[in-house]
């Protein structure tokens, strides 16, 4: 959407709530700038943002803004947490879900700090990208949003710069200490990868609830011998297996208290199989919660793919989440936060009672909402280029304002 005038309504909004954390004017307006980009440029990378607008500075002005100008990010995201907290249906409660999870965000550049080789297992091949580990929200409401991240480094990178190596274990602990420091309530909530006696452990010595992912090739420990969990749950006999039909779909299930090698508290073991005659389990929750009830456990496990995938494909595919090239760390940081930021805002304008007036339609999906704010600006040019019109400007005149010649 070439040819800019003004911003978004949204964007005026989330300037009016995070101006203040700027120094000045041009620093807001960049904000402004960017926030806009993430929404509707074609090409969600500085000079692709920079295009997209009729009148604004060197390119060099705004990728000094989010490089090497002093402002605070972390104030900014504490900021952003805060103003979720003013909406009924963002707001943190104990029934609420905390899913964890990595991403790859893949780059073009080999020079691009912290980013390295990488197996995609969606892709089943190797890719140049940044490492992410984020945990997210899911509200009772349905509605979430991204709370925290860590960008992994690879250990050569740590060694060469003479700075500790942390692996994907304990910064999935840091964001949970993180979650905790913060009083967020809720359940975390995991696949298999990070379902490790560390992170089980960590989470339930802070007293918190988690339901994880197992894997069927896992040991456990039941009636006192050592087994694999795939070889415990094939010799199970099918009439121990329940149905549960939850949104029309029917799975079986059985759940037992066991104990895992390593993990200092005893769990609780969910198998669900597709059907009553299934060979093997298609899924093996774990929790620390023995007592809870099964629906209680799989609503939680639930939210972790809404929390996590969705988020994922909306950031990348809508929001330029990996489309930062900008070689400087810091740079992809702020980045990183400024897509929470877009995010986030989306997020409080989706399934309202009613219209909000710039959208003039209901929103329900983070796609819908940016090509609605396209043609809110587009809209705005059009006013713009009649009211020069009719103040007596000429179309090349007009054209070269807009940057379109």
């Amino acid at each position: 959407m070439p040819a800019i005038v003004d911003f978004p309504e949204l964007v005026h909004q989330q300037v009016a709530q995070y101006g203040d954390l700027f120094a000045n004017e041009p620093e807001r307006r960049h904000f402004a700038e960017y926030l806009t980009g993430l929404y509707v440029a074609e090409r969600k990378n500085v000079s692709g943002i920079n295009r997209e607008f009729a009148v604004t500075t060197d390119q060099s002005c705004l990728n000094r803004w989010l490089t090497q100008v002093e402002w605070d990010v972390t104030k900014l995201n504490e900021r952003r947490l805060e103003v979720l907290q003013r909406d009924s249906s963002t707001r943190w409660t104990p029934w609420g879900s905390i899913p964890l999870d990595n991403t790859l965000i893949d780059h073009d550049g080999k020079l691009i700090e912290d980013v390295g080789w990488f197996w995609d297992h969606a892709d089943k091949r190797h890719l140049i990208a940044h490492d992410y580990l984020i945990i997210n929200y899911v509200c009772s409401s349905g509605k979430h949003y991204p709370l925290e991240f860590r960008r992994f480094r690879k250990r050569e990178t740590c060694e060469a710069e003479g700075t500790p190596f942390a692996n994907h274990t304990e910064l999935a602990c840091e964001l949970i200490d993180w979650v905790i420091a913060h009083d967020i309530p809720g359940t975390f909530t995991f696949d298999s990868y990070f379902t490790n006696a560390e992170v089980l452990n960590h989470i339930h010595l802070k007293q918190r609830v988690y339901v994880g992912d197992m894997k069927l090739n896992r040991k456990i420990e039941v009636g006192g011998q050592e087994r694999k969990l795939s070889e415990w749950g094939a010799s199970l006999p099918k009439d121990a297996r329940h149905p549960i039909t939850i949104n029309g779909k029917t799975q079986y299930w059985f759940s037992k208290s066991v104990r895992l090698p390593k993990v200092k508290h005893p769990v609780r073991l969910v198998l669900l199989w597709r059907d009553k005659d299934a060979s093997e389990p298609h899924k093996v929750l774990v929790t620390n919660r023995t007592f809870w009830e099964l629906t209680r456990i799989l609503k939680a496990y639930r939210h972790r793919w809404t929390g996590t995938e969705t988020f994922h494909r909306d950031g990348k595919q809508h929001l330029g989440m990996g489309e930062c090239q900008l070689r400087n760390g810091d740079g992809q940081t702020r980045h990183m936060y400024l897509v929470f930021l877009a995010y986030s805002a989306i997020m409080t304008e989706l399934r309202q009672a009613r219209p909000q007036e710039w959208a003039q339609e209901m929103l329900t999906t983070v796609g819908q909402a940016c090509r609605t704010m396209s043609r809110e600006v587009l809209g705005k040019t059009i006013a713009w280029v009649v009211e020069r019109t009719e103040e007596g400007w000429s179309l090349p005149k007009i054209k070269a304002h807009l940057a379109l010649v």
